[in-house]
């Protein structure tokens, strides 16, 4: 990533911080930038691959694209 990636980064962040009641990113484990998408994938499985949800995505201009969810219904 590169300082403009970054700076998008620390804004979704900040954003979603602000906005605690929509906030999208809770229960991520990982971040993830996509180039070829543009975006953030906020990445909710464990470490060894445990993945109940899909993960929130979030373009470089802070819009939510995903707002991440349950894999499976039950």
């Amino acid at each position: 990533m590169g300082r403009k990636e970054l700076e998008a980064l620390m804004k979704a962040l900040q954003k979603q911080l602000d906005g605690w009641k929509d906030n999208v990113i809770v229960g991520t484990w990982t971040i993830i930038y996509s180039k070829d998408h543009g975006a953030f994938l906020f990445e909710k499985c464990e470490l060894g691959g445990y993945c109940e949800e899909r993960p929130s995505v979030i373009s470089l201009d802070g819009k939510v694209v995903d707002k991440g969810g349950p894999l499976l219904q039950v």
